[in-house]
């Protein structure tokens, strides 16, 4: 019994907090269900190399831990390890999704530390993605009158679904539900179909992202190589496409036809006779897709992204600028609106447009955090105000949405220019020598290439871990996976570089389970078993799974 209690992690010394923003709370409850906690040396965050961290006693108890963990399903507590073969809590370091181990802090006040305020700041930063350019565009699909009372619908509409997944768990009082997420929920009610097809959705929303940041990454690989070319060489490219404005003021619209003869007079006034070469080698759909190869397909085959991990405040501070682009280039453009709901004209669109589900599509996506919001509401300090901070957090998403949205489709394309000009990506609108514009690309651009090996990782673990029973079962399986993720994205930012097309197909089919099907229909059977299902009850949420399949239904006529 004396070996038994014998801690099998060898303390280390060291100051923990230098993980930063990496440092995560961990629920309390984590501890209960065993999980191994055996760590390789080059995975924990700022402890040397040159200590031992992990005693052979640990590593063989790990390994038993893993196999009996696999003999059961999350609620059988049969086969959890006993306290006493475990180290204190002190002492143990538990291991992130995002492949880095973390010295657990002391939760005995709560779940966690994480305040009320960080924790609708890590839920509004989490959804904060590449949707927020395509918002504009959105707006001018639907009208902008109907536009906007569809962000704030579908914000509604979306926070309610969330908040029927943070509360699915409470409504299974015959077992302990601590440690699962929703796809251990979905499995409870569903079975193995429950399991796979929550798998499947899961990773049309993985892929579907990975797809929108290979096609944004080649396009911004392309302005900002084209920006250096033409500074170096003194090159004007301003009238390749049609535009209003000089310098900081210019707005185009690449959409538009351009006379032969315009494109003509401006390669042959320039002074570089090897332009026409530059375009060939660097073009946006047929090479510079296939340059990030080079540099992203070897990195997605390593075995932990930790090191990528570390620059996930990018995010932050890519949507922070934006904010700033935007606002200062509505100071700068004005609004330029006209409101007709039937009379056509050349240059606005009406304020209702058969098109809105593009935009519903689109938001869906945008709205999107159902599959790990349990996840990061087990964090709070304060678990009585996790419903109160959802809806702060989704609040503060939709105003963000807003605020840009509304801003550009006033501001940026105007007369001679139509508001048909406003691009699925809205820094498109503004020309490849626009300074501010060439600043976003940048932040935008390094941003995603470090986020693309962790959304490739999560891919990995999720698919390979399920079919396989193991993350990473060779370097061939791993490899093959990859290519077929960045084959995709290459082919993809080659034939349809349209992201607006892209979010909108991908958010309507992975929104389709994870946030209109399965949260209603596990609400109404955990309803129907505890015989307090009414009528209304069922007529509103059967409206919510239809609506789900009508969005993605529509997605197609379109």
């Amino acid at each position: 019994m004396e070996e038994d209690a014998k801690p099998l992690l060898i303390p280390v010394g060291g100051d923990e907090d230098g993980a930063g923003v990496l440092n995560i709370q961990f629920d309390p409850e984590d501890f209960k269900c065993k999980r191994p906690f055996h760590i390789e040396p080059r995975n924990i965050v700022s402890v040397p190399d040159s200590l031992q961290r992990v005693t052979n006693e640990a590593s063989a108890m790990n390994k038993r831990i893993h196999y009996y963990s696999r003999l059961a399903s999350p609620s059988d507590r049969a086969l959890v390890a006993p306290d006493h073969v475990l180290p204190t809590q002190e002492e143990i370091y538990v291991y992130s999704p995002l492949g880095t181990a973390f010295k657990v802090d002391d939760c005995a006040e709560g779940y966690g530390r994480n305040s009320s305020i960080v924790t609708i700041f890590m839920i509004w930063n989490t959804m904060m993605g590449t949707s927020i350019l395509s918002i504009p565009w959105g707006i001018k699909q639907a009208g902008f009158t109907t536009g906007i009372s569809i962000i704030l619908l579908m914000g509604l509409l979306t926070l309610y679904c969330c908040y029927r997944v943070v509360k699915s768990r409470t409504m299974i009082s015959s077992t302990d539900t601590s440690t699962w997420e929703f796809p251990d929920v979905c499995k409870y009610y569903f079975g193995s179909f429950g399991q796979w097809s929550s798998l499947a959705f899961s990773m049309v929303s993985l892929i579907g992202a990975m797809v929108v940041y290979w096609v944004l990454m080649s396009n911004f690989l392309f302005n900002t190589g084209k920006f250096i070319y033409n500074y170096v060489h003194d090159i004007n490219v301003t009238d390749v496409v049609p535009g209003t404005g000089n310098g900081s003021d210019r707005v185009i619209c690449p959409g538009e036809e351009v006379p032969a003869e315009n494109k003509t007079l401006m390669i042959f006034s320039t002074s570089d006779g090897d332009f026409e070469e530059f375009e060939r080698w660097w073009s946006k759909s047929n090479t510079v897709p296939l340059y990030l190869i080079a540099i992203l397909l070897p990195i997605l085959n390593f075995k932990s992204p930790s090191f990528f991990a570390k620059f996930n405040m990018l995010g932050t501070v890519s949507v922070i600028y934006l904010v700033i682009l935007v606002t200062l280039k509505t100071a700068r453009l004005g609004f330029h609106l006209e409101f007709n709901w039937v009379k056509e004209d050349p240059y606005f669109v009406p304020e209702f447009r058969t098109l809105f589900p593009q935009l519903t599509g689109v938001l869906t996506l945008a709205f999107f955090i159902h599959n790990c919001v349990i996840t990061m509401l087990k964090n709070n300090k304060n678990q009585e105000n996790n419903v109160r901070d959802l809806s702060i957090a989704y609040f503060l998403v939709g105003l963000t949405y807003l605020y840009v949205g509304v801003l550009i489709f006033a501001a940026v394309p105007s007369p001679p220019l139509r508001k048909e000009c406003v691009e699925q990506n809205f820094l498109d609108n503004f020309p490849s020598n626009d300074i501010m514009a060439f600043l976003a690309r940048i932040f935008m651009l390094f941003q995603m290439m470090t986020v693309y090996p962790l959304l490739g990782y999560l891919a990995r673990v999720q698919f390979l871990g399920h079919v396989f029973g193991n993350v990473y079962p060779s370097i061939f399986h791993v490899l093959i996976l990859n290519i077929a993720v960045v084959g995709l994205g290459v082919a993809m930012a080659k034939f349809y570089p349209n992201i607006g097309g892209i979010i909108r197909y991908s958010g309507a089919t992975c929104g389709l389970a994870f946030v209109f099907v399965y949260p209603s229909l596990i609400y109404m059977i955990a309803l129907h078993r505890e015989g307090r299902l009414t009528w209304l009850a069922l007529v509103v949420h059967v409206f919510i799974i239809l609506l789900g399949v009508a969005n993605l239904i529509a997605q197609f006529l379109m």
